[in-house]
């Protein structure tokens, strides 16, 4: 006999924790790709080459859970060992 209750089935993330997800990875990213440009060369008198950081590591503020709901909405892209990167409409 299998009780029900001793296999709890994972809850989804709500849409408020989601939508907070995912505005935490936009700014990490924003930041992470700032930091990235701000290195010696990519000054007003230097080439002016972009960022090259596509993926990075969620926050970690918010639990795996999040992250693989988001990538299963298709809103980000999991590009394995735990990058993430945004997914462009």
């Amino acid at each position: 006999m299998v009780d029900s209750e001793a296999t709890p089935t994972p809850e989804l993330p709500s849409n408020k924790e989601l939508k907070l997800a995912m505005k935490a990875f936009r700014k990490r990213l924003k930041l992470t790709c700032l930091d990235d440009e701000s290195r010696m060369g990519y000054g007003a008198t230097s080439s002016g080459q972009r960022s090259s950081v596509v993926a990075i590591e969620p926050p970690n503020q918010f639990p795996q859970a999040v992250w693989q709901e988001l990538a299963n909405q298709g809103r980000l892209k999991h590009d394995g060992g735990g990058l993430y990167s945004l997914v462009e409409p």
